[in-house]
């Protein structure tokens, strides 16, 4: 069976080369321009050249060629190169379409012909805005033009040209022309056919009535020998008035190979005392089994109006969907997990782990301090770990097995956000040199990007962090917002999880959204760690100090940590401190850590809404210090949805605080509703009701905080390395 689905996963790809090359053909056919210009002008001097000095000649009409090379070029072609007419005239739909590349098709065509050759300009011809390609090609739409001694008047039947135009440009030439005999092309029929075809509309004749009603005449009464057209794909021939109308649509198009569909030309006999016309039909499968075999392939080949490479387009287009529902119907699919994974001969050994990341200490966010937490306990465990991550101007001087790279740029407030330069060559030989047996990348471009890239040169398993969710990012990319919300952060995230080996999740609700689009990667659900015992060992003397120097009394303690960014939501909580200002009776101080770009307009609007001495951005505060912040809290609030986990939340719960959170994929896992803590609507009614519910219930509050504190001992740094070294062993065993 696998053996099976490579030849047919190999076969797929070959299509979908085929596909690429031809869809390229087609590009080129459109980019290259062939140097030709008022064809018919050529085409002309060899008529004259060829029938000087003769009164009798003969020639070829066809009509709806229709760029068909498996017909017209392969059967009709040499018969008139060998039939030793003059010349041949199209009636009409020479192409399938007035596409640019169905002119370049038709010039390849034209030009296996051995004798000179006219067109009528068509339906065809003019559709898609093809009029100016027949113009620059070939000449005029309407014009006349004399073969030794007989008249050919072509006329636009398309509507292109002004009908009265042309009927008085048709009266002045019947009435100064000396030839003997006249013959008039017009892509669209005059008569109905006498056959009552089923796919014949009525806009397939010439139009309007009125165009119709007076050429009749004028051919009545200047005596027109024959007029031929195309566009129905019958031969018909009717006279009127002692004039021939003969259809002939037996060059292409749709032919259903009957009594009066078929294959055919027709041969025009030119003397001094007449013109006479003979019906030429070609046998295309002599058998009548066959000829209806090939009546239908002819019937949907011509139906779709493809020539050869439009065929292959097409083939190749169903076969790729033949195969793909092939894979999805008849290959055997187990969506379990394999159990017959064996991980433990990684589990007890030593792991080599390189991290990548876009971020890291001492700059302060949720992904620096994850990655950071998760060394140490990878270390703790035995492991050796080299973090590549970019260069800050505060970091420590001495940073064993970390490789910091040069930024490029620094970016944002105060500049955290850095560029690193991954284009570095000593990057790969230091990894090279370090020998990993996996690669843990954190984010999904730049330095991410750049793990996973060695990842697959060396040949190491990558796992990939899914920390952030990009689409609350839009305001750092200069990108239209809804265009990279939308989609493209959706689709980048895809993409590039799909390359990975395995993906670490923090909560059930992240791996269902990375399910939902499209990842098909393993993926393990493993919560970010805390170093829970911190919080618990936090020394009163010093929260003590820390409230007498931020002068805090006896009022209640809100306490939010995070970064100061748009897709925190911040507006929310502050708007939301306002109205509990007015609305409550008891004091509060809402206690904001964190730093970002944002700090000048949400201080702006704090000083705005009278809310200085209740709301204090307190800005950033060194990670070890921490426990001692929220160690002066009452209750945690929180109002981001930009979280995979909300580490902390987490921490906030260690520190037995009860937390009221805006409902989110990141907050959705940690909190339980009435447990630890509330999730709310994110508007500031629903969100404002909770938090008023616990400053007015102490009791609640700290019933709920010692239960937060429970929650919190089963996310300890431990049980964090722990559960990714297991991710690691389990992705190496797939390997």
């Amino acid at each position: 069976m696998k053996r099976r689905n490579i030849r047919l996963k190999a076969l797929f790809y070959v299509n979908v080369l085929t596909l690429l090359i031809l869809v390229g053909y087609k590009i080129y056919l459109n980019l290259y321009k062939p140097d030709v210009e008022a064809i018919h002008a050529e085409q002309l001097l060899e008529i004259d050249a060829q029938l000087r000095g003769q009164d009798s000649f003969s020639f070829a009409v066809v009509g709806n060629i229709n760029n068909s090379v498996g017909i017209f070029e392969r059967t009709f072609v040499p018969q008139l190169n060998q039939s030793g007419l003059a010349f041949i005239v199209s009636a009409g739909n020479a192409v399938s379409s007035g596409g640019d590349d169905k002119y370049r098709s038709l010039h390849g065509t034209l030009d296996k012909l051995d004798i000179p050759f006219l067109l009528t300009f068509g339906p065809n011809e003019f559709s898609n805005f093809g009029s100016f390609r027949f113009y620059e090609d070939f000449g005029p739409h309407l014009y006349s033009v004399r073969a030794g001694n007989t008249r050919l008047i072509f006329l636009d039947s398309t509507g292109k040209t002004p009908y009265r135009w042309q009927l008085h440009w048709l009266q002045d030439l019947f009435e100064q022309s000396d030839a003997m005999h006249t013959l008039v092309f017009t892509g669209h029929p005059l008569l109905p056919i006498k056959q009552n075809r089923f796919f014949v509309r009525d806009d397939d004749y010439l139009q309007p009535e009125a165009f119709r009603v007076e050429l009749l005449e004028l051919f009545r009464q200047h005596q027109v020998d024959a007029v031929f057209s195309a566009n129905i794909p019958v031969f018909s021939e009717q006279v009127l008035d002692g004039t021939r109308y003969i259809t002939t649509g037996g060059a292409g198009g749709l032919i259903l190979n009957d009594a009066d569909s078929f294959h055919h030309y027709v041969e025009v006999s030119v003397t001094p005392e007449s013109v006479e016309t003979q019906l030429v039909p070609l046998m295309i499968g002599q058998h009548p089994f066959w000829a209806t075999v090939e009546g239908l392939w002819f019937f949907f080949y011509s139906l779709f109006y493809v020539g050869f490479v439009n065929f292959l387009l097409l083939v190749s287009l169903l076969s790729l969907i033949a195969i793909r529902l092939y894979l999805l119907l008849f290959t055997e699919r187990s969506y379990y997990r394999d159990f017959d994974i064996n991980p433990a001969p990684w589990l007890d050994k030593p792991l080599r782990v390189a991290m990548f990341t876009n971020n890291y200490l001492p700059f302060i966010g949720g992904v620096p301090i994850s990655i950071e937490r998760l060394r140490l306990g990878l270390q703790e465990l035995g492991n050796k770990v080299l973090l590549i991550a970019p260069r800050y101007r505060d970091q420590p001087e001495v940073e064993p097995d970390t490789l910091r790279l040069p930024s490029l740029l620094a970016f944002g407030k105060p500049g955290d956000f850095r560029l690193a330069n991954i284009f570095l060559p000593r990057v790969r030989r230091e990894l090279q040199g370090f020998q990993p047996d996996i690669i843990h990348v954190h984010h999904p471009v730049w330095v991410g990007s750049l793990g996973l890239y060695l990842g697959k040169r060396l040949k190491v398993p990558v796992v990939y962090t899914y920390h952030t969710r990009l689409e609350h990012y839009a305001h750092f990319v200069p990108l239209p917002g809804r265009l990279f919300r939308n989609f493209i952060s959706h689709a980048l995230i895809k993409r590039f999880a799909n390359k990975c080996d395995g993906i670490i999740v923090p909560t059930y609700s992240a791996e269902e959204y990375l399910r939902m689009i499209g990842v098909k990667t393993p993926t393990f659900v493993q919560p970010t760690g805390i170093e829970y015992q911190r919080f618990l060992q936090t020394p009163p003397e010093r929260v003590r100090a820390l409230r007498q120097h931020l002068k805090i009394g006896d009022e209640l303690v809100l306490l939010s940590v995070s970064r100061l960014s748009n897709e925190k939501n911040l507006d929310l909580m502050i708007d939301a401190a306002a109205a509990l200002k007015r609305s409550s009776h008891q004091p509060f101080r809402l206690l904001i850590i964190g730093d970002g770009h944002q700090r000048g307009r949400l201080q702006q609007r704090i000083d705005d809404l009278g809310l200085v001495g209740w709301v204090t951005l307190l800005g950033s505060v060194a990670p070890a210090e921490m426990p001692i912040y929220y160690g002066l809290g009452d209750l945690f609030v929180f109002t981001s949805k930009s979280e995979t986990q909300g580490m902390v939340l987490l921490e906030a719960m260690a520190a037995g605080l009860p937390v009221v959170a805006v409902r989110s994929s990141g907050t959705d896992d940690v909190i339980r509703e009435g447990f630890n803590g509330y999730k709310t609507a994110g508007n500031q009614s629903a969100w404002m009701a909770k938090i008023t519910e616990l400053m007015e219930d102490e009791a609640l509050r700290r019933r709920l905080g010692v239960n937060a504190r429970d929650f919190a001992r089963d996310y300890s740094v431990e049980r964090f390395a722990r559960g990714v070294k297991h991710i690691y062993a389990e992705v190496l065993a797939r390997s």
